[in-house]
């Protein structure tokens, strides 16, 4: 090939990357970052949301809101670490956070089974040791007495 033809092959190739965002897309990314704040905190009030989740979640929210309204922070951020194009970089981080989301909350449920299992054990136990109430219906277990319609 021709040192002409591998200029315009390159050229061909090259592809310019604007890092501005349209009026609308700033919006819906703000308004996403926005809502997602607004239902951590009726979570939040409900109590169907721990604290300690939230905190992530409302940090991950403001982060959203930021870019949307100042996209060329990611474009910025995308250059330092030598990346080509922005929204890539938007994606793997997003990536590595729900990855670590999911390895976390992998972590607590295992955690919780074992103590769910203990706990299980515990109580079977317990009511092993416990004798038979005089009032449990005939043919009830240990654990029926407290539990039969009177």
């Amino acid at each position: 090939m021709s040192a002409a033809a591998l200029a315009v092959l390159g050229a061909a190739t090259q592809v310019e990357v604007e890092g501005e965002l349209s009026t609308q897309a700033r919006l819906l990314v703000a308004v996403a970052g926005v809502g997602a704040l607004g239902a951590i905190v009726v979570l939040l009030r409900r109590r169907q949301l721990r604290s300690k989740y939230a905190l992530l979640w409302i940090v991950l929210g403001v982060a959203l809101g930021v870019l949307g309204l100042f996209p060329g922070l990611l474009t910025a951020a995308s250059e330092l670490v030598g990346v080509f194009y922005p929204p890539a970089l938007f994606l793997l981080v997003a990536s590595a956070i729900l990855f670590g989301v999911a390895v976390h909350f992998s972590w607590e449920l295992s955690r919780l089974e074992e103590r769910t299992r203990i706990l299980a054990e515990e109580v079977a136990l317990l009511r092993a040791e416990r004798p038979l109430s005089e009032d449990a219906p005939p043919g009830a277990g240990p654990g029926d007495a407290d539990h039969h319609d009177a």
